[in-house]
């Protein structure tokens, strides 16, 4: 099967069907890669107040409002409700980094038919779904909203990012993925569901921080999107590999240096252990095959696809 390139709008709208069998509620299931003491503790919907009443029997004495009790001259409870809706903030890549696939799709396109998934899980929920959608030169901000013409608007200028990388290479930008965590950042300022869709190309020391600033007063997801082809890569005549220092040639029908690999795996371990650190859960979605069976996985649905 041919890599897909670029995808279009038109494909990212039918993946609302695909929106099924996985969930970004608290409540997971055993098999969740969200469940267990080491996951996060997705902290859901808020309480709202909803109303003030007489106390009646059964009532729990933790909801009593005393200043109402003593203004009345009889006892008074505070109604909560859960709220309706939690804001969901997608921040989606589309670098060039991201415009590599050894199998099925390239990870742009991956992060893209992710973003979709979510933008349509978010709504079907009845939640507000806003992004942060990044390309080398340019960072799109967009504020939540529960509707279908946002969501529409957001996966608009996903794929206008993502096919814009196979136009060719565009001026060399200074835009990394610490520049949209800032954004995000200044746009989820609480209880926000942040949902990060990225390869993680110049993770640092600041993406600790901005990660850690993030976590402090919302829940954040880290969706990691990897290509299987990743450090085993086996080389044929011409190729090269792409550095931040320029291009390397490699010679034919020899693999990655040890020590190359070594470090590849040393990093991705590394970023497991500090977003654990921080109770930040990590996905790791693969290239090779469609995302949402991939999500229904790790969420533990496997056969509730109906939900």
């Amino acid at each position: 099967m041919d890599a897909r390139i670029t995808i279009t709008l038109d494909e990212l709208v039918l993946l609302q069907a695909d929106a099924r069998g996985f969930s970004f509620l608290p409540r997971q299931p055993v098999h969740s890669l969200l469940s267990g003491r080491h996951a996060s503790r997705l902290r859901g919907r808020g309480l709202a107040f909803e109303e003030l009443r007489h106390y009646a029997q059964g009532d729990d004495v933790r909801t009593i409002d005393w200043k109402a009790t003593a203004r009345l001259r009889k006892p008074h409870v505070r109604v909560y409700a859960e709220e309706r809706e939690r804001p969901v903030l997608l921040v989606v890549d589309q670098r060039s980094p991201m415009f590599f696939g050894s199998r099925r799709a390239m990870k742009s396109v991956a992060a893209a038919e992710l973003a979709a998934l979510a933008t349509w899980r978010t709504l079907q929920a009845g939640d507000r779904v806003g992004g942060i959608i990044f390309g080398d030169n340019e960072v799109i901000d967009l504020r939540p909203q529960r509707s279908q013409t946002a969501g529409l608007r957001l996966l608009h200028e996903v794929t206008r990012l993502n096919q814009a990388l196979a136009e060719g290479p565009a001026a060399s930008g200074d835009i990394g993925i610490n520049t949209a965590l800032e954004a995000a950042a200044r746009r989820a300022n609480h209880d926000h569901l942040v949902v990060v869709i990225s390869d993680l190309d110049g993770a640092d020391e600041d993406t600790q921080r901005l990660a850690t600033r993030l976590a402090a007063h919302n829940d954040v997801l880290i969706v990691a999107v990897y290509d299987p082809l990743g450090a085993s890569l086996w080389n044929h005549p011409g190729m090269v590999a792409s550095t931040r220092e320029g291009l390397l040639p490699l010679p034919a029908g020899s693999g990655f240096p040890a020590d190359f690999q070594q470090q590849f795996t040393d990093l991705l371990d590394r970023w497991r252990e500090i977003f654990r650190a921080l109770q930040v859960p990590v996905l790791p979605i693969s290239t090779a095959t469609p995302p949402a069976g991939q999500l229904r996985e790790l969420f533990g649905q496997h056969f509730s696809v109906g939900k």
